[in-house]
């Protein structure tokens, strides 16, 4: 798969699950939500995101991803 494949990937996985997250879909967010690192910048988003939904179940699988560590 290219690099431009891999990012359109990654693009729709990532508004998939922000589309979950709007309309409460735990289980699908659990899904969508792998042990792979995100962008702190985009859970942050995300866990606004759920705030404002007050789910938190949703929230605590959001707090719980890893993010990958800043170059130093």
């Amino acid at each position: 798969m290219g690099a431009k494949d891999q990012n359109q990937q990654g693009i729709a996985h990532y508004a998939a699950l922000k589309t979950a997250i709007a309309n409460g879909e735990e289980q699908l967010v659990k899904d969508l939500l792998t042990k792979q690192p995100m962008q702190e910048l985009e859970k942050n988003y995300l866990i606004e995101l759920a705030e404002l939904s007050n789910n938190s179940g949703i929230l605590e699988l959001l707090k719980g991803t890893p993010t990958f560590k800043n170059a130093e």
